[in-house]
C-alpha cells in the first residue's frame, strides 16, 4: 500500500469532518437552523435549493459510514501514488475536474429524465410549464403518479427531488487515472477470486455503471446510486490523462 500524501490525507481528513458535521447537523446539534443537505449537496438545477457552488460541496458529502470510507480508502490507495508523481496541484486540478464533470454528466442526465416526465404529463393533458413551476417550489400534483406511467414518474420525481452527494466521481477519475499509469498493477473485483490488472479491471467497473445506469438495477450497495456521475468522473479522467500524455509526447 502507497503511504498516504499529504493532499491525499487533507483531503480525507476535510472528508471525514464534514461527515460528522453532518450527522450533528442532522440531530440538530450543529447549525439546526440549517439544513447542510439543502446547501452542500448537489440538486437538480431546477430545483429550489440548487446552488452553483454544489457543484464542488457535493463532493464532501456522503449518505453513510461505509459510503465515505469505501471513498476513502480509494482516495488513498489510488490517488497517493497519483499525487506523489503529479504534486499537490496537478492532482488537485484532476482530482476536482473529474468530480465536478461527474456533476456534470450527471445533471444532464437528469435533465433528460425530468423532460421525459414533463412531456408524458404534456401528453396526459397536464401542462409541462404549470408541472415544471409546481416542481420548481418543491410542490406536485398527487394525480400525476395515476396519469403517467410508473417508471417514468418515479424517475422524475426522484431526479428532481432526491439530491447527491459523495465523492465517487472525482474518484472515478482517479481510478482512470490510476490504471493509465499503472495498467499491470493487480486489482481485486469483488466476488472474482483472482487479481485482475487494472488496464482491464477499470473499463470492467465503468462498463457496470454504465449497464447498471441505463437498467436501473439495485447493486447490493442499494438502488439509490449515481451511476452516471461514476461515468462522468471517468470520462473526464480519460480526457485530461489522455491529453497530457499526448503534451508530453510531443516534446
Amino acid at each position: 500500500m502507497e503511504r498516504i500524501s499529504k493532499t491525499v490525507l487533507h483531503l480525507i481528513i476535510i472528508n471525514t469532518i464534514m461527515f460528522v458535521l453532518y450527522a450533528l447537523n442532522k440531530q440538530g446539534t450543529f447549525l439546526p437552523a440549517v439544513n447542510l443537505r439543502d446547501v452542500l449537496a448537489l440538486h437538480y438545477y431546477q430545483n429550489q435549493n440548487f446552488h452553483w457552488w454544489q457543484y464542488i460541496t457535493y463532493m464532501f458529502m456522503h449518505a453513510d459510514t461505509f459510503h465515505l470510507l469505501f471513498n476513502m480508502y480509494a482516495l488513498w490507495a489510488f490517488g497517493a501514488p497519483l499525487e506523489n508523481i503529479w504534486g499537490r496541484n496537478k492532482f488537485l486540478f484532476f482530482y476536482f475536474s473529474c468530480g465536478v464533470g461527474a456533476a456534470l454528466l450527471h445533471m444532464g442526465v437528469n435533465y433528460f429524465y425530468v423532460q421525459q416526465g414533463l412531456e408524458a404529463l404534456q401528453s396526459a393533458g397536464f401542462p409541462a410549464d404549470q408541472a415544471l413551476d409546481l416542481l420548481s417550489r418543491g410542490m406536485y400534483s398527487t394525480n400525476w403518479e395515476t396519469i403517467i406511467n410508473k417508471s417514468t414518474y418515479d424517475s422524475m420525481m426522484d431526479t428532481f427531488f432526491a439530491p447527491t452527494v459523495g465523492a465517487s466521481g472525482a474518484i472515478y477519475g482517479i481510478l482512470v487515472g490510476f490504471a493509465m499509469f499503472f495498467p499491470d498493477a493487480k486489482l481485486m473485483l469483488l466476488f472474482v477470486p483472482y487479481p485482475i490488472a487494472a488496464r482491464y479491471f477499470i473499463p470492467i467497473i465503468v462498463a457496470l455503471d454504465i449497464v447498471l445506469g441505463f437498467t436501473k438495477t439495485a447493486t447490493i450497495f442499494g438502488g439509490n446510486i449515481a451511476h452516471f456521475a461514476h461515468v462522468g468522473g471517468a470520462l473526464i479522467g480519460f480526457l485530461i490523462m489522455f491529453y497530457w500524455k499526448r503534451k508530453i509526447g510531443n516534446r
